[in-house]
């Protein structure tokens, strides 16, 4: 892409880049307001049947997911035009979505410096490895990175690995700020469940949050997934590597059904919010409208999302992911670490 096209688009997106102080209260009230009383009507729902409280608890954690997208557009200091009303409001979504604010303001920045450059991998992003980096591992970081990459382990072991472990503990390096900021959501965290837990008990705490949470992290944890894990995806070296391009191809945009759309926040327009983190989420569909190269991004639909879930390696010969099953045919080579996890997952025989 040549720099004056870069320029153009840039400058096509930078009106929607301002805030609307009354949309983004409005968000807020028909956000939180909702969630609230979702929470109180699963709790109550207990009484009459768990088969009434799951389908709201459900419907409760869509509630939280749109929540995380004011949490997230605090962190890019896109919700509200006043640095500290967005800093207070991103602490306490943060309490609410279980994510320490500085922390991840902190780690998400960086993923956007960093998105699709194969040599600053590392932070903010999953875990990637390119199919010649995979045949030169060891047979055990094979293993573990099939693991990682494993369905069942990302979406349903992954939501209370990152956000009731890693989130909880400060990273490392992570200056005095962050350190605090981290110690200050644990905190709040605690009290509010404390409040929970003593308002309505134990045990209806953990069957209203426990989906709530669950639900609320696998679809977290899918968006962030699917919105670079496509086929014909973006990666380059540091040296052919470009932020407008990572943005525009290296990012999808996620097609999803007005209601789900909505509940998301307008996350699926992710190529818009890459290439300008600073249009607030009420923005991104209406620059993505008005702006036709960024309707040239990759489309992708809940049914042919699902095929993300088949890539696993990124292949630099032909720029595009490929499954496991595909290292043979790129390599001419068969994998060792299929013989030694088949022996111990089941799932995987026959593959």
């Amino acid at each position: 892409m040549h720099q004056a096209s870069i320029a153009h688009l840039k400058k096509n997106v930078a009106p929607y880049e301002k805030t609307d102080t009354k949309a983004s209260i409005r968000q807020l009230v028909n956000t939180l307001v909702p969630l609230v009383l979702l929470w109180y009507g699963a709790y109550l729902s207990l009484s009459v049947s768990y088969w009434l409280t799951l389908p709201i608890a459900i419907v409760a954690a869509g509630f939280v997911v749109r929540t995380f997208i004011i949490f997230h557009d605090c962190c890019h200091q896109s919700f509200f035009k006043n640095r500290l009303a967005n800093d207070i409001l991103g602490t306490i979504t943060g309490v609410l979505t279980l994510c320490p604010y500085e922390q991840w303001k902190n780690a998400h920045a960086i993923h956007h410096a960093t998105s699709s450059n194969l040599d600053k991998r590392g932070i903010g992003d999953i875990w990637i490895l390119t199919v010649d980096e995979y045949a030169a591992s060891s047979l055990w970081r094979r293993i573990a990175y099939r693991i990682y990459r494993n369905p069942l382990v990302m979406f349903g072991l992954g939501p209370s690995f990152v956000f009731l472990l890693q989130y909880r503990f400060n990273r490392k390096g992570a200056r005095r700020k962050e350190r605090m900021g981290n110690y200050l959501t644990n905190v709040l965290l605690v009290a509010l469940y404390a409040l929970l837990i003593w308002a309505v008990g134990w045990q209806a705490f953990v069957m209203v949050q426990g989906p709530i949470f669950f639900v609320s992290g696998l679809l977290g944890i899918w968006l962030f997934y699917v919105q670079h894990q496509f086929e014909d995806s973006y990666f380059e070296n540091e040296e052919e590597w470009s932020y407008v391009k990572a943005a525009v191809e290296g990012s999808s945009y996620y097609k999803l059904p007005t209601v789900l759309q909505w509940i998301t926040g307008n996350i699926g327009f992710h190529h818009v919010h890459h290439l300008s983190p600073k249009v607030p989420n009420y923005n991104l569909e209406k620059a993505h409208v008005a702006t036709p190269p960024l309707q040239m991004a990759t489309t992708i639909t809940l049914r042919t999302s699902l095929k993300s879930l088949r890539f696993h390696l990124w292949d630099e010969r032909n720029k595009t992911f490929v499954g496991f099953r595909d290292i043979k045919r790129v390599l001419g080579k068969t994998d060792p670490a299929v013989h030694s996890i088949k022996k111990h997952s089941p799932s995987l025989q026959g593959k």
